[in-house]
């Protein structure tokens, strides 16, 4: 019987020094600050503006390859406010479309509201980065499930964008999207 205990007290602390280990020097660990004196400066009322065409990959909870995708995208802005259309095609034939409505405010944060998010996402750009937290509603054929989302998304030099974006319930990681983001021409 002490050895079950022993076993039991030694996993317990395994998963509780994962747990830290993740949400102090993982994903969640980020900060808006942590790209201040990055550059090329992210600016959503340019970088998230006309034509993009997009690529990427959902992970599911164990880390495999859930979905890929390719998205096709429009963003138009008339002073602070601004409207992404993402239509989005899956590996599986299904497709989507998501309507975003951005507001930037003059202290580089942002507002932002779709159809299938629940309220209203925060949003900070901060040197080369921003990130956008919110909550969704997944469709029905998806399992309908409200899940707490954080997207990072990250300028680079040639103007493209990488977004990594982490899914939750109930603080557990459930899904992963990695996508790239590239401006098309005019």
């Amino acid at each position: 019987m002490p050895d079950l205990i022993l076993f039991i007290l030694g996993a317990g602390l395994i998963l509780f020094l994962c747990w830290l280990r993740e949400r102090f020097t993982g994903f969640p660990a980020q900060r808006p600050q942590d790209y201040a004196k990055d550059g090329p400066v992210f600016d959503i009322r340019r970088h998230l503006n006309g034509p993009m065409s997009c690529d990427g990959v959902l992970y599911g909870p164990f880390g495999r390859v859930s979905s890929r995708f390719t998205a096709r995208m429009q963003g138009s802005w008339q002073g602070n406010t601004g409207t992404l259309v993402e239509n989005f095609c899956y590996d599986s034939g299904t497709e989507q479309r998501r309507e975003w409505t951005l507001t930037s405010a003059n202290d580089n944060t942002f507002k932002a509201t779709a159809p299938d998010v629940i309220g209203t996402g925060e949003g900070v750009q901060m040197g080369s980065a921003i990130r956008l937290k919110y909550r969704i509603k997944l469709t029905e054929s998806a399992g309908g499930h409200e899940l707490d989302v954080t997207d990072w998304i990250y300028l680079l030099d040639n103007g493209s964008l990488v977004n990594r974006s982490q899914m939750r319930k109930f603080g557990i990681k459930v899904a992963e999207l990695v996508a790239t983001i590239r401006p098309e021409p005019v």
